[in-house]
């Protein structure tokens, strides 16, 4: 099967593109960043172009490998804090691109199916407890918007066109490779032999933590599911949540050493006391989580001390 991923070059990109190439579909990626033909092999591309997702670009791929029957948009803005700081440049790599993306499909290969990105950022930060797919979307940063913005660009092309796109709204992902947010700063820190990691928050902050490796084997599930309908909304989180301070004090303990954890009580405005997904729809269709949280913290732990001995 040709399929098509774009920003296969990010975290969670390489990681989904490791996942459909062992399943044996033919790969194909576009997004930033430059990827030599023996990097890309190595990653399970069989082709990569460094780019905007526009139309030259789309046009580009679909002559040279054909179209795709799925295309896995993991293309757009990732940081809530680049959101703030840059805004429009949020906006353009997360909504822009997308209607550059569902307009090239609309012309040039509208039986393709396609499964988006999103976050669990959309639902913003008053909720307590599970938090159902049906839950009101009240997103508090930049970020949060524009990813509100992107699902609701894929369901006006489902409703309008046709265009069949599956809406994942991810978590807490976690894993191998990943170098910025929580779990890189407090590795950061440990490596640089600080006796005592002061966090932001209260570190009673509930989050639904999930391995990149399962994620992506979510991903690639869901483009698999049969479904009369034509546009839809997955939870993809795992229904566990655990605190800020026990994440910590399971990277500390992986680390080794005593170093002390304390938290500063202060919370950046509008961050979410809990994010926590309602799992019923996963539970629905089969998933299942396979990697518990203990492994994938030591597996990080190991992966990071790789990168900086």
């Amino acid at each position: 099967m040709i399929v098509w991923v774009t920003g296969a070059n990010g975290f969670i990109g390489r990681h989904l593109v490791h996942e459909l190439a062992g399943a044996g579909h033919a790969v194909h990626g576009v997004g930033h960043g430059a990827l030599d033909a023996t990097e890309a092999r190595r990653l399970g591309l069989r082709s990569w172009i460094n780019g905007e997702i526009d139309a030259a670009n789309l046009n580009a791929l679909a002559a040279a490998h054909g179209v795709p029957m799925h295309l896995f948009h993991l293309a757009g803005g990732s940081s809530v804090g680049v959101s703030i700081e840059r805004p429009f440049e949020d906006f353009s790599r997360t909504v822009a691109s997308t209607a550059r993306l569902l307009e090239w499909l609309h012309g040039s290969a509208p039986d393709c199916a396609v499964i988006a990105a999103s976050s669990a950022a959309v639902y913003g930060a008053d909720h307590v407890g599970p938090i159902a797919e049906t839950a009101v979307a009240t997103p508090m940063s930049p970020y949060g918007q524009h990813k509100h913005m992107m699902e609701q660009l894929c369901r006006s092309y489902a409703q309008s066109f046709g265009i069949r796109s599956t809406i994942v709204r991810l978590f807490s992902v976690y894993g191998p490779n990943l170098r910025k947010q929580l779990l890189w700063d407090i590795c950061s820190r440990l490596a640089a032999e600080e006796p005592v990691l002061t966090l932001g928050g209260t570190g009673k902050e509930i989050r639904d933590w999930t391995d990149v490796r399962d994620v992506a084997r979510l991903l690639a599930s869901v483009a698999e599911l049969s479904s009369p309908e034509s546009f839809r909304v997955i939870n993809g989180g795992s229904g566990r949540g655990t605190s800020v301070a026990d994440i910590a004090a399971g990277l500390v303990r992986q680390w080794g050493g005593n170093t002390v954890v304390q938290h500063s009580g202060l919370s950046r405005p509008g961050d979410p006391v809990s994010l926590l997904a309602d799992d019923a729809m996963l539970r629905q269709i089969g998933f299942d989580w396979r990697i518990p949280l203990d492994q994938g913290l030591a597996d990080y732990v190991a992966w990071f001390k790789g990168q900086v001995s």
